[in-house]
């Protein structure tokens, strides 16, 4: 299990540059030769669709949507079957959510890694999640599958919660992922 945290630049050593935050999982967990360390992190670039130009780059040379990717490299370099991903996506610009979201699912595709997604984003929750699991003051209200959720909420907070996405009301069946 790897996490991926909602501010990467908190998370992402300043004074580090961007191989040597990746390679340290694979050194420390001795995942690769040292002689395989630049490959690995060239496809862990790869991975998150950046250039491997960015490897000799800070992380405060990044956009915060790069060094997110970052964070997402990092948590995929040990392999994990699951990944907790904690509001990856709430400080980031629309398309680049997007973009993130649209890697966090091919990643499920390609990799076979699950994702535990937190977020307050119904919105996104309702296009990449299978099942979701609804929480009010720290206690769970509802949980299912993504679509039934979102079809036939049980719980009026998740009435509320889905009433309260902007422009969308109760989200078509058809837009929810299955």
């Amino acid at each position: 299990m790897q996490t991926i945290f909602q501010d990467p630049l908190g998370s992402l050593n300043p004074r580090h540059r961007i191989t040597d935050i990746l390679a340290e999982p694979l050194r420390v967990h001795r995942r690769v030769t040292a002689d395989g360390i630049r490959a690995a992190v060239d496809d862990l670039l790869d991975a998150v669709r950046l250039p491997r130009t960015f490897a000799n780059r800070y992380p405060a040379q990044l956009s915060g949507g790069q060094r997110q990717r970052v964070a997402i490299a990092r948590a995929l370099a040990l392999n994990p079957s699951l990944l907790v991903a904690d509001e990856p996506v709430s400080a980031l610009d629309v398309t680049t959510q997007r973009q993130i979201v649209e890697l966090l699912r091919d990643l499920r595709l390609t990799r076979g890694v699950s994702i535990l997604f937190i977020s307050h984003d119904l919105g996104i929750v309702a296009e990449l999640c299978d099942r979701v699991v609804v929480l009010s003051e720290g206690r769970i209200v509802e949980t299912g599958d993504t679509a039934e959720v979102f079809q036939n909420p049980q719980h009026e907070y998740t009435r509320a919660l889905i009433a309260a996405i902007p422009g969308r009301g109760i989200i078509d069946p058809s837009e929810v992922s299955a």
